[in-house]
């Protein structure tokens, strides 16, 4: 791998504007395919084979209008008031709304009975002629303004349901974007040149622009989640900066060394290139497992993640080295006052007077930095997940506001009724039977009321709704779906969001082991064929599974708990969301393994040369310390930055990955590396015989001696393939 990514670089590093000139038309074809056969983004959340989805499927073939998008205008007045006296002006915003894009029905709350015991709250449901998927994201914006705009003194108009929940527009804050300058700020503090700390951030912008195009062509050819360019984004910001980051870093270390530029380059990708390739491979491998969960909404995530991620890799490796290739000295340009290179050797610094404290005295270390970890990941132990729902968006929208006014008026469930989807056409309820099958419905105790049944044209499907007692994510509307699933004949079927997502939570449960089970074993057996040993890896999994465990406890503790939620901007306690947990899975075990793979190619580097195991891991940490620390401060920047977002769901992606990482590269790194290395000496490297002969080799090495780049053309031409 050494001499492929070394071959690559001095191919880009010799052809440097024919480099920079194929990522120009990359971007521009794929940004072209994007724009011509590029696809819209739909979140596919149904459970393959459930319930729900089988009523889905029935109502899209048999009864297609009950499918289509409804939104409700809610109505309220103060106290002491009823809905009677602004009949007017109700009927008034009604006349317009019923003129509004995709408008083809409304129902009138007096005469459809909509109205609350206490006449101050009521609401009209609206028909569109297209599905929400259809309508997409934003299509509900005209239509908000619209209805908010009629609120007057006297009468509350707010406009809710979960059609215009899930297609409203994504929200940002001016927030996010100081991520990327607090990178700045952390690069130009490390290398201590203004176009050293510009490389990289220019470098992972093209990076993730070239890999969101690609997104785009992804969603031509299958439904991708709306969530999966803000997730993918966010991730490969990150990669994309930390990569460009330990590349510069080991080159200019080379430089420093007194080596020119051509062998400092090849030195660089020959090491810190090919430990970025695995550790991008580690990513992409950790995010497609996503595709286990069978939800196609992960498995969008995952693949555009994926995306990103390899266009990353491929800057890192091509383009990076072509402009390295063009700056030459020109990289320390715009040195900062006071700043000097480095001249002390890897015993002066800190780093390594550290790992040996670790190393003499293991044991302390170890067990109160296991007990810290454990104390972290406590907390996720009584972790509830739920799905978003209007409740637990910000005050502040009127999805939010519909679904307060709605629950006060008309109790919780009528913000999350459950759908019975009746097929006549096979042998079960008969159409004389619907009714008897409404009662029993009504009889369940948890169930508040039932809808009138709604047959489809051809006779063939009946509809009616039922009403539980409780909001959608409480956890004892679940059990209300048990229980009326309980008394359902064969040809009747439940769906509705809160059904669906119940479906969702319960097939996540099942594959879960699958999927966790898929990224933990590609884990150890990439980091067995790039490392050659068993222990490593071994020790590399459970490693990542503490950080990762005390990042879900630190969630469980401010979302969950309401722990200082106030101070990332929450109102108190907010469900944990279930997709975020299973989507931080894969990405936090990978860029872990980021992490893993550059200490310990470095620390086997060492090994290699010196063959004393406590003193390689010294000089492994003192040459890749403060660049994984720098690496782990522009993760978290970028990462905190989405706290500042008003989706909670966001909030939560931001502060788990931040933790995650901050534990990662101070505990995990810093400490349990050294301390389980020193305690195990030699046998961190052990790989039985019989294995070392069938395994492939793929290690990351760094040569001692490097031709330069223009003296190996030919050979580096022909590894290439060109």
């Amino acid at each position: 791998m050494d001499r492929f990514t070394r071959g690559i670089a001095s191919v880009a590093a010799r052809h440097p504007w024919r480099t920079i000139a194929t990522w120009v038309v990359v971007l521009g074809a794929v940004f072209a395919l994007a724009s011509s056969g590029g696809g819209g983004f739909i979140d596919a959340f149904s459970a393959k084979g459930s319930q729900s989805e089988r009523a889905l499927q029935l109502l899209e073939d048999k009864f297609p209008e009950a499918t289509r998008a409804s939104a409700l205008v809610v109505f309220a007045v103060d106290d002491g008031e009823t809905l009677q006296d602004q009949q007017q002006a109700v009927d008034a915003v009604l006349a317009d709304v019923a003129g509004a894009d995709h408008v083809v029905a409304v129902a009138d709350p007096f005469a459809s009975g909509t109205i609350s015991e206490d006449g101050r709250t009521g609401y009209a449901t609206l028909t569109f002629d297209e599905t929400p998927a259809e309508l997409g994201k934003g299509s509900f914006v005209p239509l908000t303004e619209l209805v908010t705009a009629s609120s007057t003194a006297d009468l509350r108009v707010e406009l809710g349901g979960d059609a215009v929940f899930l297609n409203a527009p994504d929200e940002t804050s001016p927030l996010e974007g100081v991520g990327i300058l607090i990178a700045l700020l952390v690069l130009l503090v490390a290398f201590g040149t203004v176009v050293a700390a510009l490389v990289p951030i220019g470098l992972a912008l093209v990076a993730v622009a070239v890999g969101i195009g690609g997104i785009f062509v992804l969603a031509g050819v299958m439904d991708v989640s709306p969530s999966a360019v803000p997730i993918a984004g966010i991730v490969g910001l990150g990669v994309g900066i930390d990569y460009a980051l330990f590349i510069v870093a080991r080159y200019r270390e080379n430089r420093s060394a007194g080596r020119d530029n051509a062998t400092a380059l090849a030195d660089a990708m020959s090491s810190s290139g090919a430990a970025v390739v695995f550790a991008g491979g580690t990513v992409v491998i950790a995010m497609a497992s996503l595709a286990f969960t069978g939800l196609g909404a992960l498995t969008s995530i995952g693949l555009a993640t994926a995306i990103v991620v390899l266009s990353a890799v491929a800057a890192a490796t091509t383009l990076l080295p072509a402009l390295l290739g063009l700056l030459g000295d020109r990289i320390d340009r715009g040195r900062l006052p006071l700043r000097r290179r480095p001249t002390k050797g890897a015993e002066q610094t800190g780093w390594w007077r550290f790992a040996h404290r670790v190393s003499g005295r293991p044991w302390p270390y170890l067990v109160a930095v296991v007990f810290v970890l454990l104390g972290l990941a406590a907390p996720a132990f009584a972790m509830q997940t739920a799905w978003p729902a209007a409740g637990d968006a910000p005050r502040d929208t009127t999805y939010r506001q519909a679904y307060d006014l709605l629950g006060e008026g008309f109790g919780p469930g009528v913000n999350g009724p459950l759908v019975v989807v009746v097929d006549l056409t096979v042998p079960g309820v008969s159409a004389s039977d619907v009714t008897e099958l409404a009662d029993d419905i009504r009889a369940v105790s948890r169930i508040a009321s039932v809808g009138e049944p709604q047959v489809s044209a051809d006779g063939s499907t009946v509809v009616f709704a039922a009403m539980p007692t409780t909001a959608p994510a409480d956890l004892e509307t679940s059990v209300a779906l048990a229980e009326v699933r309980g008394v359902l004949p064969d040809n009747v079927y439940v769906t509705g969001l809160t059904a669906m997502t119940t479906d969702l939570n319960g097939q996540l449960s099942d594959t879960l082991p699958l999927f966790i089970g898929a990224v933990l074993i590609a884990s150890f057996l990439l980091l067995m064929l790039v490392f050659r040993s068993v222990v490593v890896p071994l020790k590399a999994v459970v490693m990542n599974m503490l950080s990762i465990g005390a990042a879900y406890g630190v969630l469980v503790a401010v979302f969950q708990w309401g722990w200082g939620s106030s101070l990332i901007g929450l109102e108190g306690p907010t469900p944990i969301t279930s997709l975020i947990i299973v989507i931080m899975f894969p990405i936090l075990f990978g860029l872990s393994m980021d992490y893993e793979v550059f200490l310990i190619s470095r620390i086997r580097e060492e090994y290699d040369r010196i063959g004393d195991n406590t003193e390689a891991v010294a000089r492994g940490m003192a040459g890749t310390g403060r660049v994984i620390t720098s690496g782990a401060l522009i993760m978290i920047a970028v990462f905190l930055a989405f706290v500042a977002s008003p989706v909670p769901s966001l909030k939560m992606l931001g502060l788990g990955l931040a933790t995650a990482v901050l534990v990662d590269a101070t505990l995990v790194r810093m400490v349990l590396v050294p301390a389980t290395m020193a305690l195990l000496g030699k046998a961190n490297w052990w790989l039985p015989a019989w294995l070392d002969r069938i395994l492939p080799r793929l290690g990351v090495e760094s040569p001692t001696i490097v031709e330069p780049l223009r003296a190996q053309t030919a050979h580096e031409d022909q590894l290439v393939g060109r």
